[in-house]
């Protein structure tokens, strides 16, 4: 038990309160295992049920590295197969990001011109995206220019966009984006 809760205490004590503030006292064991990697910068995949936390195992120590080192945006991408799932991801990341003061945007195909010129204009820590909207960051001259920060990519729902063409696709993306 020791252990479980040591996890979270490695990470900066402003992540802690607000995880307290959530009612959330004991990482999951998925989180337990995940942030300690993501802390060492090590590269890692997680399979998990729905459920275990594991936005919060990839997004935490990731959100410890931006409160600590303070990157250039765009420093982080998260990377959906659906924009359904964009949507969701956005309003629970912005939560976290609006009291930790972290900022967040989102980029995909449903979003304004005004929202595409602030993601440019005033770019966030973090974007939240498809692998779509990853290709278009990659293509456009200004949109390459905000993405040449990224350090951190995390990748939900893998499975979904790895199973077709998409899959190529992305891969192809990914290894740009390097």
């Amino acid at each position: 038990m020791k252990q479980l809760q040591s996890t979270f205490e490695i990470l900066d004590e402003r992540i802690v309160a607000m995880l307290r503030n959530r009612g959330m006292e004991t990482p999951t064991d998925p989180q337990s295992k995940l942030i300690p990697l993501v802390m060492e910068n090590r590269n890692v995949l997680l399979l998990s049920p729905t459920g275990s936390g594991k936005t919060e195992a990839a997004i935490l120590p990731i959100f410890d590295k931006i409160l600590k080192e303070q990157p250039a945006p765009i420093s982080t991408l998260f990377i959906t197969p659906l924009r359904a799932l964009n949507r969701d991801m956005l309003y629970r990341l912005l939560s976290y990001g609006k009291e930790l003061g972290i900022r967040i945007q989102v980029r995909h195909s449903d979003i304004s011109n005004a929202d595409r010129r602030r993601i440019v204009t005033h770019p966030a820590d973090v974007l939240i995206t498809t692998p779509e909207s990853l290709q278009i960051l990659l293509n456009g001259r200004r949109l390459r220019e905000i993405i040449k920060n990224v350090r951190y990519v995390v990748v939900d729902e893998l499975h979904e966009t790895a199973q077709n063409e998409r899959g190529s696709q992305f891969s192809i993306a990914l290894e740009r984006l390097k």
